[in-house]
């Protein structure tokens, strides 16, 4: 993390960028929000103040070029998702009124982008991982979102996706990984069409947040499933109305800070977070301070507060387990009738039945298997937004593909001999398939002909074609029968590829080759250091959280101390 001197020196050697480039309206403050005396929120307007304006559609960039690291009034909606899964999900007293909670859901098209990534087969005992998107949007298209927003000048801007995170749950549900992404990261947003409007967004580059407003939460699963590969089962979106009421419900939520700490200055930025050193329980408003604090915890920005919002989920978590909260049948409906009034699903999960049935699945997860991280990342050359960090958040997105636990907890196998290709070369049939079919970069054509020949040269005469394309992050030989491992094996070596690639699969029919966007070019597959020696959990840089360390405490700035 860095000094706030450093970042106060380097920001004011960064270029200012005018306000037409970060399409701020006139009369509004270089961070978004209103000027001190313009008309607002006030304390009579309940709720919490807006912390440091609001974020406008150029993705949450503040004047001088430095991204805001996210908004913390938006993180509550994360819990309000979570409530809806874990709660809506897991409670009966839902199908008391199982119509008119199906009823308050909002649905939309899971992948607004051409294309898209194909669904893993199953393993050989016939499971597939589950992937879910959990979004929370600032839109403000009512007077209550207003009231806890604050920003009215927001209120026809369509809505930012600013609390982005990914739920893996294994094929085995035997663990549970939630990566989060900082809402300004640039990536590549690809083309989506609004589903209403008809309205074509053509791909381009921008903060992850704007995806939403590319068409709606299908653009952003689009986003993420070309950034990381991974495919996306489903989605769900809340917005923060309430999401307090909700905090009430759960009766509070237990959260440590390693000194006192007063989310406040005289320049008004803070959340107005005001704790003493140690472990509180903390519910309703308070609870949104905590989870929208972003002056006050760490280096002062949205990393700090990526960690502070993955402490109050792991809290919950432990506590709704416990059995602790909810026991009353009025709250448990209560609960249920805010969370689904304010989630936005998928047209696959779009009954109060597929989310019990979730909540399930979820449930099995023991707590101490579930592990929280955020995209391991950096800052762009010129510090005007965060991106990837190369190397590691590949790494950590292909845990996820390979359906690998980020707490590096996984049964490790019993080392065997590697079988014997039992089927001679020449007559071992594979179909090769082209998976180059990038909605970003777009298709590379004639691939699986490439390697065929390959194969051929390498003395694989019976490998034949399967002219579709498809969409995959990594090369796969893929096997049905047992008896073919030790083929697939000495095909994998044959070509270059790590052992990694080659998966049994319940759905698998005779052996598969499927050319993937890590080999687009050549014949020689590329190689690189430590393919055979995949990694087993998240890099460092990923900042791991257990979901059953209950002793985890948030550093104070010093700055914001009391």
């Amino acid at each position: 993390m860095r000094q706030s001197s450093v970042r106060g020196d380097r920001s004011r050697r960064r270029r200012e960028p005018d306000a037409q480039e970060l399409g701020w309206d006139d009369g509004l403050y270089a961070d978004g929000g209103l000027p001190p005396d313009a008309p607002g929120w006030t304390p009579a307007d309940g709720g919490v103040p807006p912390e440091d304006g609001d974020a406008s559609a150029d993705g949450g960039r503040r004047k001088g070029g430095r991204p805001r690291r996210g908004k913390g009034r938006k993180v509550l909606r994360w819990t309000a998702l979570s409530l809806a899964v874990l709660i809506v999900g897991g409670a009966g007293a839902g199908y008391w009124y199982y119509e008119h909670l199906n009823a308050n859901l909002r649905k939309a098209p899971r992948s607004l982008g051409g294309g898209g990534l194909k669904k893993p087969d199953p393993n050989a005992f016939g499971q597939s991982p589950l992937n879910i998107l959990l979004l929370g949007s600032d839109g403000r298209n009512s007077a209550e979102n207003i009231k806890l927003g604050g920003a009215r000048q927001d209120a026809d801007r369509k809505p930012l996706a600013d609390v982005q995170m990914l739920l893996h749950v294994s094929a085995d549900r035997s663990n549970m990984s939630v990566i989060s992404i900082p809402r300004d990261t640039r990536v590549t947003i690809p083309q989506c069409t609004d589903p209403k409007t008809h309205q074509v967004y053509p791909q381009t580059s921008a903060a992850i947040n704007q995806s939403l407003q590319h068409g709606g939460p299908g653009c952003t699963l689009a986003t993420w499933q070309e950034l990381t590969g991974v495919y996306i089962d489903h989605f769900m979106m809340v917005d923060f109305s309430g999401v307090v009421s909700m905090a009430d419900a759960i009766g509070g939520v237990p959260v440590c800070v390693d000194n006192n700490v007063y989310s406040h200055d005289s320049k008004g930025h803070g959340s107005g977070l005001k704790l003493t050193k140690g472990t509180h329980s903390v519910k309703g408003v308070e609870a949104l301070q905590w989870l929208r604090t972003r002056y006050g915890f760490e280096d002062n920005t949205d990393i700090g507060r990526a960690k502070a919002q993955h402490m109050y989920m792991n809290s919950m978590v432990r506590q709704l387990k416990q059995g602790t909260k909810l026991t009353d049948p009025g709250q448990l409906r209560d609960l249920a009738e805010a969370a689904t009034k304010s989630l936005t699903v998928d047209d696959g999960l779009d009954t109060v039945k597929k989310l019990y049935d979730l909540g399930g699945d979820l449930n099995r997860v023991p707590t101490k298997r579930i592990t929280m991280v955020t995209m391991p990342w950096q800052y762009s050359p010129d510090e005007s937004y965060v991106m990837p960090k190369p190397g590691d958040a590949e790494a950590t997105f292909a845990l996820l593909r390979n359906d690998t636990a980020l707490d590096g907890k996984d049964k490790k196998k019993k080392a065997t001999p590697d079988p014997k290709a039992s089927t001679p070369k020449g007559e071992l049939k594979v179909v090769v398939q082209n998976g180059t079919n990038s909605t970003v970069n777009g298709p590379v054509s004639g691939r699986a002909a490439v390697i065929q020949q390959r194969l051929a040269g390498l003395g694989y005469g019976a490998a034949g074609t399967d002219p579709a394309l498809t969409t995959q992050a990594d090369t796969t030989i893929t096997y049905r029968d047992k008896g073919l491992r030790g083929d697939a094996l000495a095909l994998a070596k044959a070509l270059g590829l790590p052992k990694g690639a080659v998966r049994e699969s319940s759905s698998a029919t005779g052996m598969r080759l499927v050319i993937g966007n890590d080999w687009r070019t050549g014949s020689a597959y590329p190689k690189t250091s430590g393919d055979d020696k995949s990694a087993d959990k998240a890099p460092d840089s990923a900042d791991a959280l257990n979901g059953e360390d209950s002793k985890a405490c948030m550093k104070v700035n010093p700055q914001y101390s009391f």
